[in-house]
């Protein structure tokens, strides 16, 4: 067994934990609510795997590349240059929506945010740490047709 990252969790409000079988574990930083709260926002990380918390934390490299994917796809429409700007702006945002934890819908109901969950709890989540295992491996991609016309020449 290797281990390839860790990282030291400082809280001022609570921790909670939440581990999915033997292959995912999660550990939320959480400012007010209670265990069950924490427990369900872990659980929820778990299942969802967003990048960040909010909006403001998404690198902006990752947001430039999303615009030039979405950007290429919305030319190709031949719609005009203003509409083509409204359509990748909106995907934008409906990109944040997924990648960022506030913004996703609450796997146990989908009907509120995370971030409204938060509020009605008059919490917040300072951070999180998500781990899977296996995440980060490098596999070596490996053609077939290639080795075995290699072992047929040698």
């Amino acid at each position: 067994m290797s281990v390839r990252r860790f990282e030291v969790v400082e809280s001022k409000g609570q921790l909670a934990a939440y581990k999915h079988g033997e292959r995912i574990g999660v550990l939320v930083n959480l400012d007010g609510g209670d265990e069950a709260l924490g427990k369900d926002i872990a659980m929820h990380i778990a299942a969802s795997n967003p990048v960040c918390i909010s909006e403001a934390d998404v690198d902006p490299t990752l947001i430039e590349k999303e615009r030039e994917i979405f950007s290429a796809q919305a030319a190709e429409s031949g719609k005009p240059p203003e509409i083509v700007e409204k359509m990748v702006t909106g995907r934008i945002k409906k990109y944040l929506k997924e990648v960022t934890l506030l913004g996703q819908p609450f796997v146990k109901d989908p009907d509120q945010t995370i971030a409204q969950l938060l509020d009605k709890a008059s919490a917040s989540v300072a951070g999180f740490v998500r781990y899977q295992v296996g995440e980060g491996i490098e596999k070596k991609s490996e053609n077939f047709a290639e080795e075995v016309a290699a072992q047929m020449k040698g």
